[in-house]
C-alpha cells in the first residue's frame, strides 16, 4: 500500500506529487527526481526556488561553521519536505543537502507551489506546523549543547531518535537504518570517540543494541533515566 503522509485531512503525497500517482488531469510543474547516494539536492548560494518532497531515502541537512566544520542540521526521511526557507524569502542556499542514499524526491517549483498555498489554505497550516516544529527542535538542540554534557547530549538525541523514527515492538523500539556514530557526533557537537564510547555503555547497561542496519533499544525509560545522570 503506498504511504501517504496526511495532515488532517491533506494528502500533501497527491498535492506536491501528482505524477508519481498517475494524476493526469493535473498539469504541473512538478519534477520526480532519484538521486545517487552522495548526490547533492543543492549547495550554498544555489538559487533557492524549489521545495522537495522526500518520497523515499535519506537527505541529510547540513551547514559548515567558520572553521569549515560540518554541522549536520537535520536527518530526514520519507514523507518529510526540506528547502522550505524559500516560502520566507531565501534568495539565495546557506545550507547543503545530499542524499544519505539512493533518494526519490518530488521537486515542486516555489512558483507553483505559492499557487497551490493560495488555492488550499491547509496547506498553509502544514508548512507553519514544519517551521513550528523545527523551530522547538533548534530551540531543544541548543538548550541541550548549554545545559547538558556531552554524554547526555548523545543520550538525549537518542531517545529523541527513538520517539520520532522508532517502531515499536513489544516493550522494545526498533530504529531502521539509523545514521552513522559521526553523524550523531555532527549533531550533538561531541566526538565520534565519545559517541562510540557512549554507545557501547549504554550496550553494555543492556538498554540497548545496535548494528549497521538497526538499533534496537531494549529498555527507552532507563535509557531517558540515563540523560539525568
Amino acid at each position: 500500500m503506498q504511504a501517504l503522509w496526511h495532515l488532517e485531512n491533506i494528502d500533501v503525497t497527491h498535492l506536491l506529487c501528482p505524477n508519481k500517482l498517475g494524476d493526469k488531469d493535473r498539469m504541473t510543474q512538478h519534477l520526480h527526481r532519484t538521486y545517487a547516494k552522495g548526490e547533492s539536492f543543492f549547495v550554498p548560494d544555489d538559487l533557492s526556488d524549489r521545495i522537495f518532497f522526500i518520497t523515499e531515502g535519506r537527505v541529510k541537512i547540513s551547514t559548515m561553521n567558520e572553521e569549515g566544520k560540518e554541522i549536520t542540521k537535520a536527518i530526514l526521511g520519507k514523507g518529510e519536505v526540506f528547502g522550505e526557507m524559500a516560502l520566507v524569502g531565501e534568495e539565495r542556499r546557506r545550507d547543503w543537502a545530499m542524499a544519505l542514499e539512493n533518494t526519490e524526491a518530488c521537486v515542486v517549483s516555489l512558483i507553483e507551489l505559492n499557487d497551490l498555498m493560495r488555492e488550499r489554505s491547509d496547506l498553509n497550516l502544514f508548512f507553519m506546523r514544519i517551521f513550528g516544529n523545527r523551530q522547538l527542535e533548534m530551540e531543544r538542540r541548543l538548550e541541550s549543547l548549554v545545559f547538558r554534557d556531552s554524554r547526555s547530549r548523545i543520550v538525549e538525541f537518542l531517545v529523541q531518535l527513538t520517539q520520532s523514527k522508532g517502531q515499536r515492538v513489544g516493550y522494545e523500539w526498533v530504529v531502521r537504518k539509523p545514521i552513522t556514530h559521526q553523524e550523531i557526533a555532527n549533531m550533538t557537537a561531541t566526538s565520534r570517540q565519545t559517541v562510540t564510547t557512549t554507545l557501547n555503555d549504554l550496550r553494555f547497561k543492556k538498554l540497548l543494541t545496535f548494528n549497521r542496519s538497526r538499533l534496537l533499544v531494549r529498555d527507552l525509560d532507563g535509557l531517558t533515566a540515563e540523560i539525568r545522570s
